[in-house]
């Protein structure tokens, strides 16, 4: 019997600006941070159902990487939703409201985590995973030569199908279809385990370090990604990945997660609007990896307008330090929206016309969207000062269309009141000579961004 055959990803395979960044400059307006599961996570062996899927999406599978990018071609995907009998979907990443709905798939918090599966028992029965239904229906669970096969295997996609499998079984696993015929038993392969003898079997498994791990951790920016928007990926974990962070001001400042691609998250330069960076990254456990090592890289020279490749290494020097900065929380702001996810196929945004309003008070504000998907988009804002000293500070407001909000922003304070936004100078890009300027973006939700009511005051 064959397994799903289609996978239950929609927004996370593609690089488009969840959140956004700009060098030292990173605002988050994080209303609901992503909440953490609630499903215990198991510390000995759990067994559930198993099923297999062709491959990753393109360009990105769950986590953040390429398919072609992982260290094994032996991966699964946990499930995104603990919601038995009902298939309803909810946004990604799930947010604190929806925690008790929230499977082991974490909001991406186990990305890049290894697993030990061990084969179980087969399937004599029907084992479709329909809703309501039994597994292994008219049937028996039964003991035969393949059980106790392992294979060693990768988290790198998640499972948001409305089935049975990714909603009912907690400790479901959804294998790759081609490391079916992997698995090891006693030091012999077995190759013939799929399809005759699969019927979506019962496994068991556990997490566990990666196996006979050497090296250090892989960085490479994802498609798209710019000076203003440095979405990257880490791969190569001994231990998955519950955060980056990086160095801005002399302050280590978590980055923000791409969505819930757990292994890809959009960081911000050494200074200002720069294209050096230089993060440490904390695994499963929270802890900073190999002690707090620092890892020091630029944004390639292939991505110097924007990355085009769906992955593009970065290369990297590390120092090791027991004195670090303190790190820094994003700041918030209310009252707003996570950004809605997206099912479209654009990988990265597009410019689009500008709104140039008079002059007033000594400045001018553009607003031009440069990016646009299902359910949100981009937009940048360039102040201008018009007058003949420089500026000290500037404000600008607008006014939005109703069911829009700001789901992000960088280089500037944001505060939304209705529709009305205010946006604040940053404390290092105040100052504009005359007839210079300075921009600073956000990530909005909701559909038809245009905006009215244009004005900038200057200090």
């Amino acid at each position: 019997m064959s397994a799903r055959s289609h996978r239950g990803i929609w927004w996370a395979r593609l690089a488009i600006p969840v959140f956004a960044a700009a060098g030292a400059a990173l605002i988050v307006l994080a209303l609901q941070p992503p909440a953490r599961a609630t499903v215990p996570e198991p510390t000995a062996p759990v067994t559930g159902n198993a099923t297999y899927f062709d491959g990753l999406g393109a360009p990105y599978g769950g986590c953040g990487l390429p398919q072609a990018e992982l260290e094994t071609q032996n991966f699964v995907a946990l499930n995104v939703f603990d919601t038995p009998g009902s298939g309803t979907f909810y946004p990604r990443p799930l947010s604190s409201a929806d925690a008790d709905k929230m499977g082991i798939w974490n909001n991406g918090h186990n990305c890049g985590r290894w697993v030990r599966v061990k084969i179980g028992d087969y399937c004599t029965g029907v084992n479709d995973g329909a809703l309501g239904q039994a597994f292994c229906r008219s049937g028996a669970w039964t003991t035969d030569a393949y059980n106790d096969g392992t294979l060693d295997m990768i988290v790198a996609d998640s499972c948001g199908d409305s089935n049975a499998w990714c909603r009912d079984d907690k400790y479901h696993l959804d294998l790759s279809k081609d490391s079916l015929n992997k698995f090891v038993k006693n030091g012999a392969p077995m190759p013939d385990l799929y399809p005759s003898h699969w019927n979506n079997r019962h496994v068991s498994w556990q997490f566990i370090a990666a196996p006979a791990y050497s090296g250090d951790i892989k960085i490479g920016f994802l498609s798209g990604a710019q000076r203003y928007w440095p979405a990257m990926a880490v791969s190569q974990l001994p231990n998955g990945i519950h955060g980056v962070e990086y160095l801005a001001g002399g302050t280590w400042t978590a980055a923000p997660m791409n969505g819930d691609m757990g292994q890809s998250y959009v960081i911000g330069a050494t200074t200002s609007g720069g294209t050096d960076f230089r993060i440490r990254v904390r695994d499963s456990a929270d802890a900073l990896l190999f002690g707090g090592r620092e890892y020091s890289f630029s944004l390639p020279a292939a991505c110097s307008s924007q990355c085009s490749q769906a992955y593009t290494q970065a290369t990297y020097t590390t120092t090791s330090t027991t004195a670090s900065p303190t790190p820094s929380k994003s700041t918030s702001v209310s009252p707003s929206a996570s950004a809605s996810p997206s099912r479209s196929t654009s990988a990265s945004p597009s410019r689009s016309a500008s709104s140039s309003p008079a002059p007033t008070g000594g400045c001018t504000a553009a607003v031009t969207t440069t990016g646009s998907w299902s359910g949100g988009g981009q937009a940048d804002v360039r102040v201008t000062n018009t007058g003949t000293a420089p500026t000290t500070g500037w404000t600008v407001r607008f006014t939005m269309p109703a069911g829009v909000t700001i789901a992000s922003a960088w280089n500037a304070t944001i505060t939304q009141s209705g529709q009305t936004v205010t946006a604040v100078n940053a404390s290092y890009n105040g100052t504009i000579g005359a007839n210079a300027s300075t921009s600073w973006g956000l990530v909005f939700s909701g559909p038809n961004f245009g905006v009215t009511g244009v004005s900038c005051s200057a200090r």
